[in-house]
């Protein structure tokens, strides 16, 4: 999984699905900009993402997979009532995140659970992709 961004641009200009800046998902009305952090790592047999959007439950979040890439999204809805806040950046009421898919992921293969408010996606690489490296014999 690679975070796509626009070449050229500041931080935070992001390509959604469909690769076009200020293209909108298919999947609805567009949501407030607010992002929870993602950790991704790549290991040799694959990539694992760790969203973290606490205070949300499994059934609030969405995961899609559209052409090469993933998209992460959870909504949940607001408390009637907030109190007055002298500093207030909790709680979010909707996220959204998007990235694109490295051509060595298995898209059938991959998988997500949540584990105490983090939702771990795990995208296996492809049996040509995890082959380990060997060196050549020059004769």
């Amino acid at each position: 999984m690679r975070h796509q961004m626009h070449p050229g641009r500041g931080r935070g200009h992001h390509r959604g699905p469909g690769g076009r800046r200020g293209h909108r998902p298919q999947y609805g009305p567009r949501r407030p900009k607010h992002n929870v952090p993602v950790n991704i790592q790549e290991t040799a047999t694959g990539f694992k993402a760790r969203v973290y959007c606490v205070g949300f439950a499994k059934e609030d979040v969405k995961i899609s997979l559209l052409n090469d890439m993933i998209y992460i999204s959870g909504t949940r809805k607001p408390v009637e009532e907030y109190p007055d806040f002298l500093l207030q950046e909790y709680p979010i009421k909707s996220f959204e995140r998007w990235f694109q898919l490295s051509e060595k992921v298995d898209q059938s293969a991959i998988s997500a659970n949540f584990e105490d408010g983090v939702l771990v996606i795990t995208a296996p690489k492809t049996p040509e992709a995890s082959q380990p490296e060997r060196e050549v014999e020059i004769k």
